[in-house]
């Protein structure tokens, strides 16, 4: 129940669909300020408290190892942006000249 929890406030707050609509002034951003944070309050509550320390241990040890670094993929995302800037430009010129 605690999965399926957190699956639901972590889906709540990815979700373009809100309680209260964020074009409402004030009272539609309050409601993500608000009910998210409480969320993970309560999902944190409910996950009992070995699999907490486990996981913080674990962490720790990624940590100490360092960030897992994937050159191909950060590669990859760096030539698809460049190519999407190189569009733009592109496309801006034409529309200038």
């Amino acid at each position: 129940y605690a999965k399926v929890f957190t699956a639901c406030v972590v889906a709540y707050a990815f979700s373009p669909i809100d309680l209260i609509p964020d074009f409402i002034p004030i009272l539609g951003y309050l409601d993500d300020v608000i009910l998210v944070p409480i969320g993970v309050m309560l999902a944190l509550k409910m996950i009992p408290k070995s699999i907490l320390t486990n996981c913080e241990v674990k962490a720790e040890e990624m940590m100490k190892k360092g960030k897992p670094k994937n050159w191909i993929v950060g590669s990859i995302i760096v030539l698809i942006w460049g190519l999407i800037i190189i569009w733009a430009i592109i496309k801006i010129y034409r529309l200038i000249n």
